[in-house]
C-alpha cells in the first residue's frame, strides 16, 4: 500500500496534539481532534464501562477509577509505565480512525516526538515500545527538528538563517532541551541531567495550595487512597499556572489566577497564584534541581549554552522558544538578555501547544518527499550518464585549452627569450634554444598554466556541460516545486570538479614540451633567427667561425654545417641582435609560432586518450558528488 498521509503526533508530558499532512501537497498540515479538541492534556483514564478514556474525558467523565496523568519518560522496563504509554496511543489511534479523520494502517505514517536530549538509543527503544500498539509506520523524531521545521515552513525563518545557525529552546512539561541546528545538521547541547521542566512549578502551586489548605491532612489522606482526585488537583495547580502565565499583569495584588477542583460537596482544592506567590515559587530551592530555584537553574542552563556556543564560535542568527512554558514571559527575558538584538533574534513561537504536532507532520512528509527527490537525482544522473556527457564535450575541451595554452607558452616563456637574447643576456642561439625549453618546461608545470587549465575548463562545464545538466535536472525541481537554480551551478563551479588533480598537467604537457622544442622553437624560433643571419646582411660571422683562409681557399661549406656553426658557437653582436631582432620581428616570428604551437597543443590531447579517460572517470566523480551536495543543499527547500 501506498503512503498517503503523515501523522505527526505529540504525545507530549503535559498535553497531546495530533497533526496530519498529505504526502503529495504542500498545503499546511491541519490539526485533528479528539473529543472536539485539537490540544488534549496528556491524561488516560480507565472507565469500567466505557474503558479507556483520553484527555479531558478521563478527567471529568463520572465513574472513572483510574486515572493517569504526566506519564511521558524515557523508555524503560517498567510494566505499567509501558501498558500505560502503550494504551493512550492505542486509544488515540483508534478514536482517530472511528472519526475517519485519518485512514490508518499502512496509509498513514506516523511521526512520534521525543526530547532532543534523548539518545539514539532512547529513541530507538522508545519507537519499538510505540510500535508495539500495532501502527506499522511509526517513527521517532527530536521535538527540536519538529519545531525548527514547522518554523521554516512557516516562513519565520529566512534562507541565511536554515543555512546559518538557529538555536532552538524547548522548554517542555519534563525537561527543558537545547538543540543547535547548524546547515540544516542537528546538534543537541547535552548539559547533563535534565529534570527542568514546567510540570515542578504545577507540582510547586500543587504543594503550596496544599500546605495552606485547612483541610490538609484529610487531603493527603484522599490523595493516598484516591488518586485519581490527586491528577485531578495536579491539573488544576497546571491550569492556575497557565492562567497566571497567559496575563500576568492581571494578577498583581490580590488578583489570584484559580484553578477548581471539588473533591465532595464540603472539600475544594482551590490553586491560587498571584505575582507574589509566584515570584515566591520560582525563587524557592527544588529538590529535583539540586536545590536550585526554577529561576536559577533555568538561567544557569541558557547561559551554559551560551558559552557552548561561544567556545565552538558560533553566535545563533536566530534562539527559536517553543514548547507551552514558553509562554511564560520571564524566560523570554531571559534568552533575550543572554542572546541580545541585532546579533541575535529570540523568536517565540505564537502556538507552542501546536507547533510539534504541526511541525512533526511536516518533518514527515519533507523526509519522504526529499528521499525521493534524491533518488531521483541520482537515477537521472547516474555516474555512467555524466561520463558520457563529459566525453562528448572532450573535443570542445581541448580546442578552448589550444589557444590559451599557446599564448601563455609564447608570452611567458618564448618573447622573454627572445629579447634576452637581444639584450644580450644570452649568449649563443643554442643556449637561447635550451633557455627557451627550460622555460617552457618549468611554466608547462606552474600555477600560471593550472590557472588557464581551470579557467578554461570552467568555461568549457558552463558553455557545453551545464546547459545539459539542466535539461535533465529543471524537470526535477519543477516537480517538487523549488527553484531551478537548486540544482544548477549558477554561483559557478568549484574548480576541483571540472580539473581534478591529474596527469594532465604532467603527462601531457611534459610531452608536449618536447614537441615544441623541436619542432617550434628549435626549427621554428632558432631557425628564423639563423635564416635572418645568413640572408641578410650579416655574413662576416661566419668568418668569424670558419676562419678566412678557409673561405679563401674555397673550401665548400654546406647550409647545414653553416646553421650548427651559428648556432652553437656565433656570439652575434650586441649592436647587429638589436637589428635582427627588433620588437616587430620578435611579435612576426611569435604569430608564425602561434599556429604550429596550438597543432602540437591539440595533437597531442587528442592523442592521449588513456589520460582523458582518467579526466572523464574522475570529474564525472567529482561532478557526482557536486551534484548531491546540491541535491542536500536543496532539500531545505521541499516542503
Amino acid at each position: 500500500m501506498e503512503i498517503v498521509e503523515i501523522i505527526g503526533f505529540d504525545l507530549g508530558h503535559g498535553e497531546t496534539a495530533i497533526a496530519k499532512a498529505r504526502v503529495e501537497s504542500i498545503e499546511p498540515p491541519e490539526m485533528l481532534e479528539v473529543n472536539n479538541k485539537k490540544v488534549q492534556i496528556t491524561a488516560l483514564g480507565w472507565h469500567p464501562d466505557l474503558g479507556y478514556l483520553v484527555g479531558e474525558q478521563a478527567l471529568i467523565q463520572v465513574g472513572v477509577t483510574q486515572i493517569e496523568i504526566a506519564f511521558k519518560q524515557k523508555p524503560n522496563a517498567d510494566l505499567h509505565y509501558r501498558k500505560t504509554i502503550q494504551n493512550f496511543l492505542e486509544t488515540y489511534y483508534n478514536l482517530l480512525k472511528k472519526s475517519k479523520q485519518i485512514e490508518g494502517g499502512e496509509n498513514s505514517h506516523f511521526f512520534v516526538g521525543c526530547p532532543s536530549g534523548w539518545s539514539l538509543s532512547d529513541r530507538q527503544n522508545y519507537q519499538t515500545l510505540l510500535k508495539e500498539t500495532g501502527i506499522p509506520l511509526l517513527n521517532v523524531v527530536p521535538e527540536s527538528r519538529a519545531a525548527f521545521m514547522h518554523a521554516r515552513e512557516a516562513g519565520k525563518l529566512g534562507y541565511d538563517s536554515l543555512k546559518s545557525a538557529v538555536l532552538i529552546i524547548d522548554i517542555g512539561s519534563s525537561t527543558t532541551d537545547f538543540t543547535l541546528v547548524k546547515s540544516l545538521h542537528e546538534i543537541p547541547l547535552d548539559f547533563g541531567s535534565n529534570h527542568l521542566g514546567a510540570s515542578l512549578i504545577d507540582k510547586a502551586i500543587f504543594n503550596h495550595t496544599l500546605a495552606n489548605h485547612e483541610d490538609c491532612e484529610l487531603l493527603t489522606k484522599v490523595f493516598q487512597q484516591y488518586p485519581h482526585h490527586l491528577a485531578r488537583c495536579e491539573i488544576a495547580a497546571r491550569k492556575a499556572k497557565e492562567d497566571y502565565f497567559s496575563n500576568e499583569k492581571l494578577y498583581t495584588g490580590q488578583n489570584f489566577a484559580r484553578g477548581f477542583e471539588s473533591i465532595n460537596e464540603q472539600i475544594y482544592f482551590v490553586p491560587q497564584v498571584n505575582q507574589t506567590v509566584m515570584k515566591e515559587l520560582l525563587n524557592q530551592p527544588l529538590p529535583e534541581l539540586e536545590n536550585k530555584s526554577w529561576l536559577e537553574a533555568f538561567q544557569e542552563s541558557v547561559s551554559e549554552a551560551k558559552e557552548t556556543l561561544k567556545d565552538r564560535g558560533i553566535i545563533p542568527k536566530v534562539v527559536l522558544m517553543t514548547g507551552g512554558a514558553s509562554r511564560m514571559q520571564f524566560t523570554r527575558q531571559i534568552c533575550q538578555e543572554m542572546f541580545p538584538e541585532p546579533n541575535t533574534q529570540v523568536r517565540p513561537d505564537p502556538e507552542p501547544e501546536r507547533c510539534i504536532a504541526l511541525g512533526l507532520a511536516r518533518v514527515g512528509r519533507w523526509d519522504l518527499r526529499a528521499t525521493e527527490f534524491k533518488k531521483e537525482v541520482n537515477k537521472k544522473l547516474d555516474s555512467q550518464k555524466l561520463k558520457e556527457l563529459i566525453s562528448r564535450h572532450i573535443p570542445e575541451l581541448i580546442q578552448l585549452l589550444a589557444q590559451p595554452l599557446s599564448e601563455t607558452l609564447i608570452e611567458n616563456a618564448i618573447k622573454p627569450s627572445l629579447k634576452d637574447w637581444r639584450n644580450n643576456k644570452i649568449r649563443t642561439l643554442a643556449n637561447l634554444e635550451t633557455k627557451m625549453k627550460e622555460q617552457a618546461e618549468e611554466l608547462i608545470v606552474s600555477d600560471k598554466v593550472r590557472q588557464v587549465i581551470r579557467n578554461q575548463s570552467i568555461a568549457w562545464f558552463n558553455s557545453k556541460i551545464q546547459p545539459e545538466l539542466a535539461q535533465e535536472t529543471d524537470p526535477i525541481c519543477r516537480k517538487y516545486q523549488i527553484p531551478r537554480s537548486s540544482l544548477r551551478f549558477e554561483e559557478g563551479i568549484n574548480p576541483a570538479v571540472v580539473n581534478p588533480e591529474l596527469s594532465l598537467g604532467d603527462t601531457i604537457l611534459a610531452d608536449t614540451v618536447a614537441l615544441i622544442v623541436n619542432i617550434v622553437i628549435g626549427s621554428g624560433t632558432v631557425g628564423s633567427l639563423i635564416t635572418l643571419i645568413l640572408t641578410g646582411h650579416f655574413t662576416w660571422p661566419i668568418v668569424l667561425v670558419y676562419g678566412v683562409s678557409v673561405l679563401a681557399a674555397g673550401v665548400e661549406i654546406t647550409r647545414s654545417k653553416t646553421q650548427a656553426a651559428i648556432k652553437e658557437k656565433l656570439d652575434v653582436p650586441s649592436w647587429s641582435r638589436r637589428v635582427i631582432l627588433g620588437d616587430n620581428k620578435i611579435d612576426s616570428i611569435c604569430d608564425q609560432a602561434k599556429p604550429e604551437l596550438e597543432n602540437v597543443f591539440r595533437q597531442q590531447l587528442t592523442e592521449n586518450q588513456e589520460v582523458f579517460d582518467e579526466l572523464i572517470a574522475k570529474v564525472g566523480q567529482e561532478l557526482k558528488k557536486a551534484l548531491n551536495a546540491k541535491a542536500e543543499e536543496a532539500v531545505i527547500l521541499i516542503q
